[in-house]
């Protein structure tokens, strides 16, 4: 054990003092940092048009949608009922973006229901949550011309529309929390491979150069290779923790400076609002602003950045235990540089599914192939962080610590198998490597 620690002191001041770690440890969280800014500045200015059709039972809405007209939506109405079916693969309804059902519930309950067939940017959202609105807002106040302005403030509520693909109604969301969770996944593999390529070109390098030699006359194989993965992994996290100050303070300094709540009732001005209530356009620039706040308020109000944090370390530490002792016995069993970039592209690929495996569980949230996947060692990290994002239903938390368990005892077994090829191949030289080989060198003790 104490050899093993001299090994990962090593490493780790070796890996500290180079430049790309240094430069690593501050343009990586920049370059995250500029991203989130262009998110938040320009994630919703694409310019769109949306043709829509509101199938409005019982003419709640007399053909009127709000006074005047707006260059980006063009609204047509249906006084009857539209069934996502129809309006899916019906001929007469194809050049409509979207469906948007309303009828007298909608005065008490305040939600409607848009089936779209391509999803609508968030200003597209907003606006057309803010025509409705605002269409309500006259019915309401031409039936209750009489009640004085508490009580209708009273009947007064925010409405809800909630959006689906008219071709899938039922499919589970993915919203951008979803995505949140995707990116906390991708990181885990990106540091994973990045530090997983540095375990398999040290302990190449080593063994082409022969200075491998000279180290196992002092430490064993086992010791060694254990040694070089934790120096590494400390190293790894070392970076993520400059990740991390970075990019809070940077978010920190956004919120506080370049993107802070205007909807926040404490930085509005009361009496320009009335003022200024009067100019439609005033009111739907307000409204649409925010389209900005949603971004802000996913990162720093619906994200529970400590729990993501808590289970991303333990998720990282064990993947890259489990990766990181694959790595090092594909470096150990080449016989030559060019064997290792060979195998490189099979651990490129696995790392590339379990990606794709956090995407498929982004859209199906509840399949029994997701499940698969929150269980699968090569897949858990990505896939759990996407679904901890979304939010376990009740009584489903388990599933996130039997994950943990299973990826525990499989980083703990990769490890002893990588144990077993490092001793028996790191001082071979010259070969080919064969499965044959492999299994040989797993069979001899």
């Amino acid at each position: 054990m104490k050899n093993s620690l001299l090994i990962a002191i090593r490493e780790f001041k070796e890996r500290i003092g180079a430049r790309s770690f240094i430069s690593l440890s501050i343009l990586g969280p920049l370059f995250v940092l500029g991203m989130i800014y262009l998110m938040f500045t320009y994630g919703g200015n694409s310019k769109q048009h949306w043709n829509v059709l509101i199938a409005d039972h019982g003419n709640l809405l007399e053909s009127k949608i709000m006074p005047g007209t707006s260059t980006a939506v063009t609204y047509s109405f249906y006084n009857g009922v539209i069934t996502e079916a129809d309006f899916a693969d019906g001929k007469k309804y194809q050049n409509f973006d979207a469906l948007l059902e309303v009828n007298e519930k909608v005065l008490t309950n305040k939600i409607g229901f848009v089936f779209y067939r391509e999803e609508p940017d968030l200003k597209m959202q907003t606006r057309v949550q803010y025509h409705l609105e605002r269409r309500l807002e006259e019915i309401l106040i031409e039936r209750f011309k009489k009640v004085s302005m508490t009580d209708y403030l009273k009947i007064k509520s925010p409405l809800t529309l909630r959006y689906a693909n008219v071709y899938d109604p039922n499919e589970e969301s993915s919203d951008l929390v979803g995505w949140a969770g995707l990116f906390f996944g991708v990181l885990i593999f990106a540091f994973i491979f990045l530090f997983g390529m540095t375990i398999l070109r040290s302990v190449a390098k080593e063994k082409s150069n022969r200075i491998v030699e000279v180290l196992l006359a002092s430490v064993s194989p086992r010791q060694l290779m254990l040694g070089k993965i934790v120096g590494i992994g400390f190293s790894a996290f070392l970076q993520f923790l400059f990740w991390i100050i970075i990019i809070a303070a940077g978010l920190y300094f956004m919120r506080e400076n370049v993107f802070p709540d205007v909807l926040d009732a404490s930085n509005m001005n009361l009496q320009q609002l009335v003022i200024d209530s009067a100019e439609q356009s005033y009111q739907e620039s307000h409204f649409v602003a925010r389209e900005y706040n949603q971004f802000v308020e996913l990162v720093f109000e619906r994200m529970q950045f400590a729990n993501m944090l808590s289970f991303f370390v333990v998720f990282f530490i064990l993947g890259y235990l489990f990766y990181g002792a694959l790595f090092a016995a594909v470096g150990a069993t080449t016989g030559s540089e060019s064997d290792g970039q060979q195998f490189v592209l099979p651990l490129i690929f696995l790392l590339c599914f379990a990606m794709y495996a956090g995407y498929y569980a982004l859209n199906y949230p509840e399949s029994s192939l997701t499940t698969l996947f929150e269980y699968l060692p090569f897949t858990s990290p990505v896939v759990v962080m996407v679904k901890l994002a979304q939010g376990y239903d009740a009584g489903q938390g388990y599933q996130i610590y039997v994950s943990l368990i299973i990826l525990l005892i499989s980083a703990i077994i990769m490890l002893a198998i990588a144990g077993r090829l490092y001793k028996n191949g790191i001082l071979q030289f010259g070969h080919r490597v064969r499965l044959k080989h492999i299994f040989k060198w797993l069979r001899k003790s």
